[in-house]
Order: structure tokens, then sequence, then C-alpha cells
């Protein structure tokens, strides 16, 4: 259980003072130059060892990433763009740092930012978030005034500026090369890689793509240390973590908390258990749309890190815990969110653009139980051609939760297509 002294997040559900003055008085911009005259190697080492791995869903080492960028310029400009888009169905915990604890964020991108020898950052922030940008942009705006950004930036001898930029809404901006096509003035659609964005990103120059949480949690572990940071959670899963919990529990939140939890504590905690006791458990799907549901009682003794996850067959993803009890059609649940994918994908792999199509078309029967029992497999079978075979991981997030459904619940789909079958299928199926 995390204590309150080792929360980064210090104004998580705005109980507190947001702007400049309240930040400092948190201890946000604390002798910011002074972590910076480390010099960039240093902040690196320091990021590494503290294991800090992405909060955007894939969980790559963030030190690591940051050392692919180049150590000496050849001309270009490097860039740190923020990746802000958060449109996972379920996710909802970048947005409570932009509106309540934004310096956070903006000390982190200019850590992280003199570190790869980026004068420039972006925040590219998701299209529906209003009043988070609103936020955000009057800090940014408080910021310049007081000295933290521009020429000399916090002074530290390091000239920096921040851009934050709106997006128009379409979840494929959330990936990451896709979000530099945008920002570049043309259509979100997924690049190639190679070239990786640390060789040739924004304007063909070398760039970083980082989430919100992941560039927020820079300036605190690096001042109470990269130890500090690690000795949370389980080896290779370290650090604090925010996690979003909704659906049926008690008190749905969003919290910071200890990596590698389990996720029973972290129900109990802080969610005042499950809706009806955990009886009445039927699914979770632990880390956003795109994962993999694990049954209700595979889940309760699980713990809720990147690889403890991956062992019951699902993720931890953006830690977006969707909870749903036995009241919820399992079925309709998935095809709502094949729906989705099928809805946002921007068409350029012929796997994902006919896919996404064909599977919401089969999973739209599944739920009405008009398909046949053989359909099962030839849905499973798709989502297999589907996953892996496309430039970007919006194919993926469209087959892991269909594969999750029928690994999960399979008898549950056969009873529903044979009782459709005998004429026996109940109302609530047929509605």
């Amino acid at each position: 259980m995390l204590k309150d002294q080792d929360r980064i997040f210090t104004n998580l559900y705005g109980m507190h003072d947001r702007s400049l003055k309240g930040a400092k008085a948190r201890g946000h911009w604390d002798d910011t130059a002074k972590i910076i005259q480390q010099g960039r190697d240093a902040i690196i080492d320091q990021m590494k060892s503290s294991g800090l791995r992405g909060r955007g869903g894939a969980g790559f080492p963030t030190g690591l990433k940051w050392s692919f960028m180049p150590k000496e310029s050849d001309g270009r400009p490097a860039y740190l763009v923020i990746n802000a888009d958060e449109s996972e169905p379920g996710t909802c915990k970048d947005r409570e740092i932009m509106r309540h604890d934004p310096h956070t964020l903006i000390e982190g991108a200019l850590i992280a930012s003199f570190a790869m020898g980026a004068h420039t950052s972006y925040i590219y922030i998701r299209g529906e978030y209003i009043r988070e940008r609103e936020a955000l942009q009057a800090a940014i705006d408080e910021a310049y005034d007081a000295g933290l950004l521009g020429k000399n930036a916090a002074g530290s001898n390091w000239d920096f500026d921040l851009f934050l930029h709106h997006g128009a809404g379409a979840y494929i901006c959330g990936e990451e090369t896709a979000l530099l096509e945008s920002l570049e003035g043309k259509k979100g659609m997924p690049r190639m890689k190679p070239p990786f964005p640390a060789g040739s990103g924004l304007y063909g120059c070398p760039t970083t793509v980082n989430n919100v949480e992941s560039i927020a949690v820079v300036p605190t572990v690096l001042r109470r240390g990269p130890e500090w940071f690690a000795g949370f959670g389980r080896p290779n899963n370290a650090g604090t973590k925010i996690f979003g919990i909704s659906g049926h529990v008690n008190n749905p939140c969003v919290v910071e908390e200890e990596m590698s939890i389990s996720f029973e504590e972290l129900i109990e905690k802080h969610c005042g258990g499950i809706r009806g006791g955990w009886e009445n458990l039927l699914a979770v799907i632990p880390g956003g749309s795109s994962v993999p549901c694990v049954r209700g009682e595979n889940m309760r003794e699980a713990v809720m890190d990147f690889d403890a996850l991956r062992e019951v067959g699902s993720s931890l993803g953006t830690a977006a815990v969707i909870v749903m009890d036995r009241s919820v059609d399992p079925i309709k649940a998935i095809w709502r969110l094949s729906k989705f994918y099928k809805h946002e994908s921007c068409g350029q792999c012929t796997p994902c653009r006919e896919g996404t199509g064909w599977m919401m078309r089969v999973m739209d029967r599944l739920v009405k139980g008009e398909a046949e029992l053989e359909e099962i497999d030839m849905l499973f079978d798709v989502t297999k051609q589907v996953e892996g075979h496309t430039i970007c991981a919006l194919g993926d997030a469209a087959a892991w939760p269909i594969q999750g459904l029928i690994r999960n619940f399979r008898e549950e789909i056969e009873d529903r297509v044979k009782a459709q079958k005998s004429g026996r299928l109940g109302a609530m199926a047929a509605e």
C-alpha cells in the first residue's frame, strides 16, 4: 500500500491549488536547474536504473528509449513529443494529471527534453479534452511568465519551448507515428518503421514520443533518486502507477498506487469492493479496452504489473481496469469494443480495414446467437490473421478483446448459438 509521502501526484483529485504557486508549495520546480546540471548522460543513466517503463501501454523502458536519441546533433533539431491523446476506452489517468497537476508534466518535459538534446517539445492533446487543454495552457503560460520555460529555462542555461497541440478526436493519433503525421498537419495515418522516430520522426528529425505519465514522474524520480522509485513493485516492474478503475465496483476511482499491488487489494482498498461482492465478479479488462479480458475467478489473485498480467493472458496496458459483474453480457460488451475499433481504423492496412468490419459483423451475429458454431473458430482464426499483420497495433487492439472473449467465454457463446437454434433464446440475448 502506497504511503501518502510517496505519492508523486500530490493533487490528483484537484483538492489543492493547481497553479505554479501551489505546485511549488508541494515541492515541484524545486531547484530544477540543479537536476539539469548533472548532464544528459547522468539523467539518462538514472532513468535507466529507476526501472521506469513507459506508462502509455507498451511498457518499454523509458531510459533506454531516451538513449536511442543521437548524442551529437548532425544539424537537425531534436524533439520530444508528449502523447496526451488518451483515447483508449476506459483510460482516464493522464486527464487528471493535465487538469490538476499540470506542472509535473511541464517540468518533466523540460528535464526530459534536455536529456535528449531537444530545445522544443510538443504536447499532443486529445481533441475531446477541452478543459484539460485550458488548464494545461494556463500552466504553460505561468511557467513562461516565471522564466521556467523559454530562454535559459529555469536558470539551467538551456533554451526550451513547449507547445500544446490540440488533436481532432481520432483514436489512431494515439499511435506515435500517426501522432507525428497529424502534428505535421497531415492525415493521422501510421508510418512504416523503420525508420524509427529516434532516427527520423517529426519533420524528419530525431524525435522521442512519450506518454504523459512517463514524463510527469521524471522530476520526482530524479529528486528522490532512482533507488527510491525502483523500491516499489517487483523487479522489472518498478515504481508507482496511476490506475483508473471503472465499471462495477462500489467506488470507481483514479488512484496512484504501487506497481505489483494485487487486484484484490486495489479493489478493496480504493473501490470499496466489487458491486454485489466477489461472487458477483464476471470478468475484468485490466488495461484498457485493447487488452484481453480475464475471468473474474482468475483475476482475484492477480498481480497488477506488466509481467504478472501476461501470465493470466492479458496485459497491464494503460492500467485502465474495467470491472464487469454478472449483469453484463460479455459477448455484447466485446461486440461494442469491436464496433469501436472498426470505426477508428484508419484504413491504410488491408487486414485491419477489412478485418475489423468483418469481425464486428460476426460478433453482431454471435450476440444474437444467429451464427453457426463453426464460426467461433473461424472468427478466432481471422483475429490471428489481423494480429501482427498491420503497420501499427490497432489491428492487434481489435483482435485481442475477441481472442480473450473466445478463450474465456466460449461456453457462453456456444450456449447462445444452441439456444437460438432450438428456439429457446431468452429475452435478454434477443434484445
